[in-house]
């Protein structure tokens, strides 16, 4: 085992256990990792995404349902203060404030005090620019908070659920939270959370961040999707060193296979960030390749992503996401010349919207008119493309197996 380059380890921790022992649990699966360890005890600056920001969340089993549990945050935060000397900074964005600001009272704000830990509002700058490695999946750079020129080591923890785009959100999905949202310097949530580009943007933010230490929170989980699903009792707590690697043995436990891609459930909208992740050489998603240790055994408890739109819908959305992304490429000098440095909506080959802010816009939906089954593309129109888009992504998910298009369209 000691040769393979990824370590997961997965304990049985009752979701009624003490906060003593949700501490010796934690300690427990994070002790094998070396890797992880080495990088974090020489650090100066940790910075930490926890899946955690949110407004009343609502509870399960007396856990947190939707967000990571405060028992698992405080045993991350004492393990890491004993045993580290490091300056620890969590960062994190909050979407629930029209100026997209972290109130100063935010809802764990009080778990950061007990340990002395900063906190960065990703939204806010001062921000820098962070070429991805290897040129980038979706895009070759993206801003975001300064903080990470500062940070030595990384840490990833988040919660096991179900994701209505990605088919699950663990510690990779986590990493979402962290571009800012506010032109002119963010993107709008829409703009990266989009048809075709959320599998791929996921992958860049983990390669730019590489997190070392991730943890999935899986006391209770969450099936059908992020954000208002139904509560599941799993009883265990998961920790690796390596995002995509961690992530496929959650995968793996929640009873999904990690390897397996759009249009096979539960990614039935989007593609496997995952998988995706795994074939550009960053991790991977095959159990073989990893030194994986588990109590548990899949699945946890019954778990996929909701199907909330015909198949044959997201197909056409998903296709015609497609040709919007060619169509700009094709057509980008007269795009330029009529709406530079402005947001624009194509649909059909049609700019539907333009403007210097799409933040407070109607949703998708809404915005399609007449045209429900023809994908809205969102595109800030740089005479420079300082971002670096990968069209070429366009003309991969067109080559996927699994359409089931008749004449080569919707």
């Amino acid at each position: 085992m000691a040769d393979k380059d990824y370590t997961v380890r997965a304990v049985r921790c009752d979701h009624r256990a003490s906060d003593e022992e949700i501490y010796r649990q934690i300690r427990r699966i994070t002790d094998p990792l070396h890797r992880s360890w080495a990088q974090l005890e020489r650090a100066r600056t940790v910075v930490i995404k926890f899946n955690l920001m949110g407004v009343k969340p609502p509870y399960f089993e007396g856990r947190l349902r939707e967000l990571v549990d405060e028992s698992v945050a405080r045993a991350v935060l004492r393990l890491l203060r004993e045993r580290t000397n490091a300056r620890l900074i969590a960062t994190d964005t909050c979407v629930y404030n029209n100026d997209y600001r972290t109130p100063p009272d935010f809802n764990y704000r009080h778990v950061l005090d007990e340990f002395g830990v900063e906190y960065d509002d990703s939204n806010m700058p001062p921000f820098a620019t962070y070429e991805v490695p290897g040129g980038g999946c979706m895009f070759s750079r993206y801003i975001l908070s300064g903080v990470f020129r500062q940070a030595d080591a990384f840490v990833s923890v988040a919660k096991m659920k179900n994701h209505l785009f990605q088919g699950v959100t663990l510690t990779t999905k986590n990493l979402f939270g962290l571009p800012p949202m506010k032109p002119p310097e963010g993107r709008t949530r829409s703009y990266y959370h989009h048809l075709i580009r959320l599998s791929y943007v996921l992958p860049d933010l983990a390669m730019i961040t590489r997190p070392c230490l991730n943890i999935i929170e899986a006391l209770v989980g969450q099936q059908g999707r992020e954000w208002g699903g139904r509560g599941r009792v799993c009883d265990a707590l998961i920790a690796g060193d390596h995002c995509i690697a961690t992530d496929a043995c959650g995968a793996y436990l929640m009873g999904h296979d990690p390897t397996s891609d759009w249009p096979t459930p539960p990614f039935r909208r989007d593609r496997n960030h995952l998988l995706i992740a795994a074939q550009r050489g960053f991790g991977t998603v095959d159990l073989r390749q990893i030194d994986f240790d588990s109590e548990v055994e899949p699945p946890l408890n019954e778990f996929d992503a909701d199907e909330i739109d015909p198949p044959q819908t997201v197909e056409r959305w998903r296709w015609t996401a497609c040709e919007q992304g060619l169509f700009y490429q094709e057509h980008r000098e007269r795009l330029v010349s009529a709406y530079a440095n402005q947001f624009i909506y194509l649909q059909d080959g049609q700019v539907v919207w333009h403007g210097e802010d799409p933040t407070h816009l109607e949703s998708r939906r809404v915005l399609s008119g007449e045209r429900k089954d023809s994908a809205l593309w969102l595109k800030l129109v740089d005479p420079e493309e300082k971002e670096g888009e990968h069209f070429e992504v366009y003309q991969e998910c067109m080559r996927l197996p699994g359409w089931t298009l008749v004449g080569g369209r919707p």
